[in-house]
């Protein structure tokens, strides 16, 4: 666990709860209290028809504008292509336009919703990047892809396949115009490390939707961190398989929403097996009408999955009236043979203390909005270990923030 995340769920933990705009805090009881306590069995497919067109009513859909989402929804055939490029150390391999079967696809995790259905189904072919068995390397493979227009939809698969013992660090940034949908597969492995970081960057014009699904093998480890700040509407699917017992996950995220854009990340974190452990700290800020965040953050302990320990943080900060955050964190568990479980959400406004502090101190009122915005993301960003990505993260957040606040 990160010392961020370590110090806040002391921090809440020590309280007994949360306040200064709290939504929920506490476990879920394993017996649901009513009939709407119960969620419906979750679908997973890889025939988009399994899930029908959505509606909006559905509960994975009533919080995304259905007709900004119109065009990927209809799923209509695509050749279109993303433009990759990608560094990499010696001994990882990047293959890009794979049109034949990727070894071991098969067994890859199925997607959770219509269009990461539509996605595997209709791509073209498939990007993979492969980390061999008992790599090891400081230095990032880093992967972009590029949208040129938004005239085509473009349907997009990834495969990051990490073999046994390897440690790695992945960059896959999105940039550029697009109206795109992917399912990205990442498959660490026994004893694996990997440290990956997604990092959608877009035009303003840009709708991106994504399913990234990922699974552990025994004693791996995973660090995923998803930075959104671009695009007009993104809205991203994680979810966390644990295979074997001892598996580990932590999921941080960090978005800054604008007038207009629709920025929405849902987590399912599924305990399956004894002893493994996840935790999930997402943070937001939100200026603008229109503005809107949505984080949904499930996480299931099956009967089966004796000894986890879990816990999830979710918060997020209004920078100006208008602007709105949607924040659902839900826990549901089978077994109380648990080593801990948990979950909080915060959502409010600048800590009027702080900017008077701060003012006291001769500093101007929009200089210290910044500054407070700054604080407020810098322990996620700053603890991506690729020195140059955080530099330059810090700088884009800094640049929204003086267009925010000019």
């Amino acid at each position: 666990m990160s010392d961020a995340l370590a110090t806040e769920r002391a921090a809440l933990q020590s309280t007994g709860g949360i306040t200064d705009g709290a939504v929920a805090v506490g476990v879920k009881p394993s017996t649901p209290r009513s009939p709407a306590d119960v969620r419906p069995e979750r679908v997973r497919s890889a025939d988009p028809d399994v899930f029908g067109d959505p509606t909006g009513r559905e509960e994975e859909w009533r919080f995304t504008p259905l007709e900004r989402l119109r065009v990927l929804l209809d799923g209509a055939p695509s050749q279109a292509h993303l433009q990759v490029t990608s560094e990499a150390p010696d001994g990882v391999d990047v293959v890009d336009d794979a049109v034949e079967r990727y070894p071991g696809d098969h067994d890859a995790p199925a997607p959770v919703d219509r269009l990461a259905a539509l996605a595997l189904s209709r791509a073209p072919s498939v990007l993979v990047v492969r980390v061999p068995k008992g790599f090891e390397s400081d230095e990032p493979v880093v992967v972009t892809v590029h949208g040129t227009g938004t005239d085509q939809v473009v349907w997009g698969r990834v495969v990051l396949d990490v073999a046994e013992q390897a440690r790695a660090t992945v960059v896959l940034e999105h940039t550029g115009s697009a109206h795109y949908a992917a399912h990205v597969s990442v498959l660490v492995g026994d004893g694996a490390a990997l440290q990956l970081v997604q990092v959608q960057d877009w035009a303003d014009d840009a709708v991106h939707a994504g399913h990234v699904a990922n699974r552990l093998g025994r004693d791996a480890r995973l660090v995923s961190t998803a930075v959104t700040i671009g695009g007009d509407l993104v809205r991203l699917n994680e979810t966390v398989e644990f295979t074997a017992p001892g598996g580990e996950v932590e999921l941080r995220g960090v978005s800054f929403a604008d007038g207009g854009q629709h920025l929405e990340a849902r987590l399912l974190v599924e305990h399956s097996v004894p002893n493994c452990r996840s935790n999930v700290l997402y943070k937001s800020a939100l200026h603008g009408d229109e503005a809107h965040t949505v984080w949904v953050g499930d996480v299931l302990i099956r009967a089966t999955a004796t000894g986890t320990d879990t816990y999830e943080l979710n918060r997020n900060l209004l920078l100006t009236p208008e602007a709105r955050a949607d924040s659902v964190p839900n826990l549901e568990i089978e077994t109380g043979e648990i080593a801990g479980a948990g979950h909080a959400s915060t959502t409010g406004r600048f800590d009027d203390e702080q900017l008077f502090y701060l003012q006291s101190r001769g500093i101007a009122a929009d200089v210290a909005r910044r500054m407070v915005v700054r604080g407020f993301f810098a322990d996620v960003v700053e603890d991506i270990g690729v020195p140059a990505l955080e530099e330059r993260l810090m700088t884009t957040i800094e640049l929204e923030l003086e267009r925010a606040f000019a």
